[in-house]
């Protein structure tokens, strides 16, 4: 990507990872020189992700003719994971935003033309024509991927310079009701403050929700019948395009569907647990955590469980336990990792899960949080749901879906009938790897541990 830094995330692809996920060749030395000279640049859409192969623009944090420097946000895009800012490696002006607002590119293409001077902003217009046109009639050539290129020489100037395009006016953050446009910071202050952003009117670009909007959204008197301004009905009957995040889960599901997998259910008694959580619940121990630590330490005696496959010739016994947690978030689902979960003390495991959702609810995770994750728990438990399976994510050996934990009548070792709290697990494991007796024996470890919890606080 050219002149592109995405800020929140370690993951910075290269020119040359560029080249060969495009399969273009290393650039030349002449090529390299003719770089430096370049006078107008183009950004490209960052792979923000290992997964990601386009992106979402969510908007324009500059305007065309706005001076830019090094370091600066240009642009918020939207992943299959989280919404990014990104900034730009270069002084310069932003000449020409060839994908405006809410339309999507491949990674590796170009979004946009950087202008060293102002007085190459009308050549860089008339590139941005002929580049439209003609990206219409070809896809680009492999060189283009590439982290920086140098322009080629701008055909001659019309009669008269291509005029610089208005800004669109401002819309509202809420489009159709669907999404909220909004920075991060913006996201985690709307959270940590208690405002609705549904309710807050963008001043950014595109009517983008920054900071000082929330901070004034706080500070107005209350509204009568705030209610009334809820979020607007579904629009029902008509056709909704899935949003990046909805149609990257989307292709994971589908892709789950090569795998051979079975099912393995188990009930576990939880009175023992109910009674640990109530007494260390004030500390700031979630039973989210609680279920995490008891997962890690069950497939810490079996390996085989946190095993994957993703060959289909062998398969990889896991170096680390991280126990993957899928979350409901605004428009679709994601999958926070805690990582070495049987290493960490019950506290802190607690005190980075909530972490980890405050940063998934302002889709602020880095790729490392969602994608390390070596077994997963989806819980619906605190929704009443008493048992249903879960679908295994591609990459991983076994998902276990937990259920509510709900008083049942049971036979007593000494005959007689009494009542016990119960919950249901199933897990969806990759047959290649996992056999059943592997799991029916790591379900007996679960089911011990929690029924005698007393190691979970260790």
């Amino acid at each position: 990507m050219a002149g592109l830094i995405h800020l929140h995330s370690t993951l910075l692809p290269s020119a040359s990872a560029l080249r060969r996920r495009a399969g273009a060749p290393g650039p030349s030395v002449s090529r390299r020189r003719c770089r430096v000279e370049a006078k107008i640049r183009e950004i490209f859409m960052p792979a923000l992700s290992s997964t990601m192969t386009e992106g979402k623009i969510v908007s324009w944090t500059a305007a065309e003719g706005d001076r830019l420097s090094k370091g600066d946000p240009v642009v918020v895009v939207e992943s299959d994971k989280a919404d990014m800012d990104v900034e730009t490696f270069h002084d310069g002006f932003l000449a020409a935003v060839l994908v405006p607002a809410g339309e999507s590119a491949p990674v590796g293409s170009a979004i946009a033309l950087l202008a060293e001077s102002e007085e190459e902003i009308p050549a860089a217009q008339s590139q941005a024509a002929s580049f439209s046109s003609g990206a219409a009639a070809s896809p680009p050539p492999p060189q283009e991927t590439a982290q920086e290129a140098s322009a080629p020489p701008p055909p001659p100037p019309p009669p008269a310079p291509v005029a610089v395009s208005a800004p669109a006016p401002p819309s509202p953050a809420a489009q159709g009701g669907a999404r909220v446009v909004a920075s991060p910071y913006a996201k985690k202050l709307a959270k940590d403050l208690g405002v609705d952003l549904f309710s807050v009117t963008g001043s950014g670009p595109g009517g983008r929700i920054v900071a000082k909007d929330v901070e004034a959204a706080l500070a107005a008197p209350n509204k009568a019948a705030p209610v009334a301004a809820a979020r607007p009905d579904v629009p029902l009957g008509s056709t909704v395009p899935f949003t990046t995040m909805q149609g990257a889960v989307s292709k994971n599901m589908v892709e789950s569907l090569a795998v051979p997998t079975f099912r393995v259910g188990y009930t576990i008694t939880t009175d023992a647990l109910d009674q640990l959580y109530k007494k260390i619940k004030s500390k700031g121990v979630t039973m989210t955590a609680l279920l995490a630590k008891a997962t890690a330490m069950a497939l810490a005696q079996h390996p085989v469980v946190n095993s994957s496959c993703r060959d289909g010739k062998s398969f990889t016994y896991s170096s680390s336990i991280n126990i993957a947690v899928a979350v409901a978030i605004d428009g679709g689902l994601i999958t926070p990792v805690l990582q070495d979960a049987d290493k960490l003390d019950i506290y802190s495991l607690s005190r980075k899960w909530k972490e980890l959702v405050d940063k998934a609810r302002a889709k602020q995770l880095q790729p490392h949080e969602y994608n390390s994750g070596t077994f997963t728990l989806s819980n619906l438990g605190m929704f009443g749901v008493d048992r249903f399976d879960a679908i295994l994510p591609p990459g991983t050996g076994a998902i276990m879906a937990v259920g509510a934990s709900q008083p049942t009548i049971v036979g007593t070792k000494d005959g007689r009938i009494g009542i016990k709290s119960q919950m249901q697990v199933n897990v969806t494991a990759d047959h290649r790897v996992i056999y059943g007796a592997d799991l029916a024996a790591f379900l007996q470890t679960l089911s011990k541990i929690i029924e005698d919890p007393k190691d979970l606080t260790f």
